[in-house]
């Protein structure tokens, strides 16, 4: 309502300003019927816009002048000074009453009488004196909003489009001249500024999603009506912001997805009493911006998605093979919903049941660059949650190539890059279908050259294999000839012959000015029909995928240990390797232990800090404690084939093995984090609820409570925690469900109660906090 109220104020402000002129020249030919009808028009307008938002003394002024000019314009009434005069104190006194509905001032309404009546036939001409520098004040008081063309930003977002190409093509200019620092700060500082412009212009297209969400209520009650259902809508988030060209993309996305949550998911009210639930069902409609992402919940309370009947119309429709039928998981099963030609509707009505629309509707948030997950507990409801990008004109993208021409490849589509010359890299040929095996893990293969007929690189060059996850689909693997650079590219809409072949999602411009086609990873996995490789591999190589996942399990990555000896370690517990400075190495609290991402991590691999300019470590990971491995060098990934010849004792060193003809020594994980002290992950971590903002608690106990391993939170209501901390001398505040309950006093005497400690007890402290670590841990 607060925006329809602002684009009121905006409107009329621009009406009266158009205004001004025809109401000086009306006042001197008061017979000019053109002047006369613009000046109805706009009072006529105001008495509508009024009565919508419920503003009487508008409504009641705007009334009044369009009564009189009514009377003009049917001949009743001529125009004389004192009509004008009164029609001219009404539109000032409007003008005033929308500045203060914008600026939250009060005008007195004593006066407002004496305007009506001086339109009125007969009245005596009403004057008003309004001191100059008063109306200048006001005047700039106004001036906080415009009104602009659609056009005109769109021309403002292309013109920020070139220049974001300039510096591109600028920035590889730099490149390749020689250095020369005072120009490259100069660019970065240009670069900055076209980045700054670019926010802004973004920003001014940006519309509130209230916009969308506007016309739900509505539609809800008439399909509800239809249905004889029981709903209550529930909307959050119009606040948030939102490119106006994605609303109008995804405006029929959503309403389809409402019109099946009522249809398909919520029963009506005699099915849901027997149930156990509320007579009325509950539609949830949500947005909240996460990242450069919009995420949209549609979730309903209903029936749900039976998966096993989604199985069986899909073997019915020839959808899913019955062997592939077999095998899907439980989410597999509800993601059938957006195969084309499946519903869950009994009957055929006029709202769905057709089996046309879920499948449509993720192609056209795919399409967009968006994702649709699908959520489901057969009884309870469904939660459907719709993510795309804040805008579709610049988009971050990774430029490659591939039988001699350029392409662009969307970054949020990639997940990792590789060579095919690596040791973690195996290509091979199963049946018709191409597969890459990366570290274990079985992939579809597409060559780009063969898909788009270009000619192929020659035989033994190493190429580049990008494993790409598009929305709503499987990974998969394009073999490419080689990888460029991260750019931000402006993309624009591809000529329809061009779109029309699937592969694409648009074109833009590389930095040397060269056309550049946008390839579309999801029309790319169609294309080559990996759903078909995928079901084809599946029948092929089952036993093979068997072998490979015991095989996987026992994966090793040798590398060399900072002593030089060959050393290796499952390759399941590598988190992952990074390169680190010696200043994060510190010897503190009784080991050696580094800061890295935030979070202290045991060192082990040395006893103290090498001395190199940087040092690799190996962040290994049980699931729920991380620690660091310093190494040197990696030498690769081999499966486990020989014999572990265990260790006499117990230690870092689990035993050898013999590898390739050389010993091996196996790091043995669960010693090392049953003796090194793991940090445990911000998921496992206990919290304590306590009342920030007391000294004593801030400076005395948290860091207490923090050390031993518990986060801390404002004791609130609703807040989750394991353990809630108070003041025996306060009230105490609700305690969270599951919660236990320590009460410190000032006083060393207990005073009678004996559910308090002394907060200088320090030895009772340890073991009360101990005792609720203990109870979180196993309850």
């Amino acid at each position: 309502m607060d925006e329809l109220i602002n684009d009121f104020i905006a409107e009329t402000r621009d009406m009266l300003q158009a205004l001004g002129g025809e109401i000086v020249a009306w006042e001197a030919a008061p017979g000019d019927r053109a002047r006369l009808d613009e000046i109805f028009r706009f009072v006529h307008t105001v008495k509508g816009n009024c009565g919508f938002f419920d503003l009487p003394r508008l409504e009641a002024l705007s009334h009044a002048a369009e009564d009189a000019l009514s009377e003009v314009r049917a001949g009743k009434r001529s125009a004389d000074t004192a009509l004008v005069s009164g029609v001219l104190a009404v539109i000032d006194r409007i003008g005033e009453l929308v500045q203060a509905l914008e600026t939250g001032e009060s005008i007195a309404s004593e006066d407002d009488g004496l305007l009506i009546e001086a339109l009125k036939t007969g009245a005596v001409p009403y004057v008003e004196t309004v001191s100059g520098d008063v109306a200048v004040g006001d005047a700039r008081k106004s001036q906080r909003s415009i009104r602009l063309s659609v056009d005109l930003l769109d021309r403002m977002m292309s013109g920020v489009s070139d220049a974001v190409l300039a510096r591109n093509e600028l920035s590889r200019r730099l490149r390749e001249a020689p250095t020369d620092m005072a120009v490259e700060a100069a660019f970065e500082r240009v670069s900055a500024c076209i980045a700054e412009i670019r926010d802004a212009i973004t920003r001014t297209r940006m519309q509130r999603i209230d916009n969308l969400f506007a016309a739900l209520p509505r539609m809800v009650r008439d399909i509800a009506s239809e249905l004889d259902k029981q709903v209550r809508l529930e909307v959050d988030g119009g606040d948030v912001e939102l490119d106006r060209e994605m609303i109008e993309m995804i405006r029929d996305p959503l309403t389809h997805m409402v019109r099946n949550a009522i249809d398909h998911g919520i029963e009506p009210a005699e099915a849901r009493t027997a149930a156990g639930k509320d007579a009325a069902g509950t539609l949830k409609v949500c947005a909240r911006q996460s990242g450069n992402q919009i995420l949209i919940e549609v979730v309903d309370d209903g029936r749900g998605i039976d998966g096993d009947k989604l199985v069986k119309k899909a073997l019915a429709n020839g959808v899913v093979t019955p062997d592939r039928a077999e095998r899907l998981s439980q989410a597999q099963k509800i993601s059938l919903i957006f195969e084309a030609g499946l519903s869950t509707a009994q009957e055929v009505t006029a709202i769905s049941g057709r089996g046309v629309g879920m499948d449509v509707v993720r192609a056209n948030i795919e399409r967009i660059g968006g994702l649709v997950e699908v959520d489901s507990k057969l009884g309870q409801g469904v939660r459907f949650t719709i993510r795309v990008p804040l805008t579709l004109t610049i988009i971050p993208a990774l430029t490659v190539s591939s039988g001699g021409q350029t392409f662009a490849i969307p970054r949020a589509a990639i997940e990792e890059i590789l060579r095919t010359s690596g040791s973690a890299v195996k290509l091979e040929t199963i049946g018709e279908s191409c597969i890459a095996t990366i570290r274990g893990r079985r992939v579809p293969l597409i060559t780009l050259t063969d898909l788009l007929g270009l000619r192929r690189s020659p035989p033994g060059k190493d190429q580049t294999i990008i494993l790409l996850k598009p929305a709503g689909g499987d990974v998969y693997a394009l073999l490419l000839d080689a990888v460029f650079d991260h750019e931000e590219l402006v993309v624009k809409p591809a000529a329809p012959a061009i779109m029309a072949a699937g592969l694409y999602a648009g074109t833009t411009l590389a930095d040397d000015g060269r056309p550049v086609l946008l390839l579309d990873p999801s029309g790319i996995a169609s294309k080559a029909a990996i759903a078909e490789q995928e079901k084809e591999r599946e029948h092929r190589v089952g036993e093979t995928a068997k072998k490979a996942r015991v095989e996987e399990h026992a994966q090793l990555l040798v590398f060399r240990g900072l002593d030089g000896g060959r050393r290796a370690v499952r390759l399941a517990v590598v988190e992952r390797i990074e390169d680190i400075l010696p200043d994060a190495i510190r010897f503190t609290a009784g080991r050696l232990r580094v800061a890295i991402d935030g979070a202290i991590l045991p060192m082990a691999g040395c006893a103290e800090a090498p001395d190199r300019e940087k040092i690799r470590i190996l962040r290994l990971s049980d699931g729920a404690s991380e620690l660091a491995y310093a190494f040197d060098e990696v030498i690769d990934i081999l499966p486990l084939t020989g014999k572990l010849r265990r260790s006499r004792t117990a230690g870092e060193i689990a035993g050898v093995v013999l590898i390739n003809g050389e010993q091996v020594e196996l790091v043995d994980p669960h010693w090392l984090f049953a003796h090194c002290d793991a940090a445990t992950s911000a998921e496992a971590r206990r919290v304590c609820a306590m009342p920030l903002g007391d000294p004593w608690m801030d400076n005395m106990l948290r860091p207490l409570v923090e050390s031993l391993g518990y986060d801390v939170v404002e004791a609130e209501e609703g807040v989750e925690a394991d353990l809630l901390v108070a003041s025996a001398d306060a009230p105490l505040p609700a305690a969270p469900p599951g919660a236990q309950v320590l009460r410190l006093r000032a006083t060393p005497e207990a005073a009678g109660d004996s559910d308090t400690i002394y907060r200088y007890d320090r030895a009772a402290l340890l073991d009360a906090l101990g005792a609720t670590a203990k109870v979180s841990n196993h309850g």
